[in-house]
This record gives C-alpha cells, structure tokens and sequence, in this order.
C-alpha cells in the first residue's frame, strides 16, 4: 500500500473562527484529497473527520485556536499543505464581504 501520514497545525486568525463559512471551505477543500484527514481543535480536542461538515461545525473553535490536522493516505501531504494554507490565509473570510460591497456598489 502506498499511504502516507502528515501532519500539520494552524491558528485560527479570522475574526469569528471557524464558524459556517470556514467550515464549508474546509470541508470542501478536504473532500478533494483522497487521504482521510482528521482535524482537532488545541491540545485537548477530540479528532473528528475533517470530511464532515456536521462535525466540523460543531467545533465551533475561535479565533486563536491552533487546529490539529493529520492525513492517512496518498496525498497525504498535499492535503496539508493545502488545509494549512486555508486555515493561515484566514479562509479567505473578507473576499466574500468586499465581493459583496462590490456588487452593492461599495
């Protein structure tokens, strides 16, 4: 079998944290991997399947939070790579908000 393990952390730095839209994204981007990819919010958290939208929101980790990610598979690494730089880059959270003032003219 060709599986790999990675691993990888990053601190939430958006101002709401993960709340719904960074969870969708999250998911969706992970969804892409064929690699299992499991996510845990700080030290204590529990590890939920990065896949599942349901558990992922319930997380409901603030901003601040360092996230816990690992990968069993063989893209194992990419996945990583990619889900860190989401979570670094703040999800992305204000192009939806300066689209939308865009398109109201703002």
């Amino acid at each position: 079998m060709d599986d790999k393990f990675a691993t990888c952390s990053a601190t939430l730095t958006n101002a709401l944290g993960l709340h719904a839209r960074p969870s969708v994204k999250l998911t969706r981007l992970a969804k892409t991997f064929a690699s299992n990819i499991e996510m845990a919010a700080g030290t204590e958290g529990l590890w939920i399947d990065a896949k599942s939208i349901v558990k992922v929101m319930a997380v409901k980790a603030a901003k601040g939070v360092t996230l816990r990610l690992r990968a069993n598979g063989p893209d194992a690494a990419e996945a990583m790579a990619a889900l860190r730089a989401l979570v670094a880059e703040g999800f992305a959270d204000d192009e939806g908000l300066s689209e939308r003032a865009e398109s109201l003219g703002g």
